[in-house]
Parts: C-alpha cells; sequence; structure tokens
C-alpha cells in the first residue's frame, strides 16, 4: 500500500467510525449540548463540514492546478486562518439553527467529495511540498492528514463523552 491509499484508507475508516457512531445516537443525543462553548454534537459536525468545505477547496485547487476558491462565508474575512477561534464563531453562528438532517447531508456529502479529490490527485502531487506555492511548502497529503486528526480529536471527545452517559 503506498503513501496515497494508507492515508485514504484511514479517512475512509474515520468516515465509516463517523457514521456508525452517528447512526446510533438519537436526536435528542445530537441536538443538546455537551461540550466546550455549549455546543452539541449537531454543532460540531457542522464545525468539521465548515473547516471541510476549506479542506475540499485546497484539494479541487490541487487537482484544478489553480489558487483554492475558499467559500464566500469564510473569503470575506481576512484573517481567518489564523484566529480558528472567530471561524469557529462564524460556523457556528452560521449554522446552529440549521435541523440536523442538513447539518449530516452536509458533512457526509463534503466528506466523501473529499475522498473522492484525493482519489483523483496522484499520489506524486499529494507529496510535493512544493507543487502549490499557496500551501508555504505544505503538500496536500498534509490537507488529508490534518482532516483525519481534526476528526479524530472531535471523535475521541465524543466517545469520551459518551461513556459517561
Amino acid at each position: 500500500m503506498n503513501m496515497k491509499e494508507h492515508i485514504l484508507a484511514a479517512l475512509q475508516e474515520q468516515f465509516d467510525s463517523w457514521e456508525e457512531l452517528l447512526a446510533s445516537l438519537n436526536e435528542e443525543q445530537i441536538s443538546t449540548p455537551h461540550f466546550d462553548l455549549d455546543w452539541s454534537i449537531k454543532d460540531v459536525i457542522a464545525h468539521l463540514w465548515a473547516w471541510q468545505q476549506i479542506s475540499v477547496a485546497r484539494m479541487d485547487a490541487g487537482l484544478q492546478n489553480r489558487e483554492p476558491e475558499f467559500p464566500k462565508w469564510i473569503a470575506d474575512h481576512e484573517d481567518w486562518e489564523e484566529n480558528a477561534n472567530q471561524t469557529n464563531s462564524l460556523t457556528y453562528a452560521a449554522n446552529h439553527h440549521k435541523p440536523w438532517p442538513e447539518i449530516h447531508q452536509n458533512w457526509r456529502q463534503g466528506f466523501l467529495r473529499f475522498l473522492e479529490l484525493g482519489e483523483a490527485i496522484s499520489e506524486r502531487d499529494l507529496l510535493d511540498t512544493s507543487k502549490f506555492p499557496w500551501l508555504n511548502g505544505y503538500s496536500l497529503a498534509l490537507i488529508l492528514i490534518a482532516s483525519y486528526d481534526h476528526h479524530q480529536e472531535h471523535l475521541e471527545k465524543l466517545v469520551d463523552w459518551l461513556k459517561t452517559q
């Protein structure tokens, strides 16, 4: 298994773990605040989806060999990448009122699109740290790995919370 296959297999496992866990929860568990900042599981999934949109924009840019076109909700804020707390607040404000099925579907479709893009990009391009100057010396593979890590961080918090129930 090459590096690309390894990373994508880990991301697929991450997706499957989330889907299995989310399917085991009821609407009340999903919508009731349990976490930091009084976030619910629904809010966490919306948060993951928001950052996922940024990752999808980067992966799509890599596939198309162009600069990323970030979603308007984030592109309007100059320091969004440096100020994650502000970005997270924007995400919460924009999505907290949305119903769970919409949040879940957005995240699910975004994750599957992210996997498709990762599959479509050659391993050489994924690992090349100089191919995309807008990544400032990082590789697209790091975008994949960072998404895995971000999902894992929140999955661990959710699993820990569920153990207390």
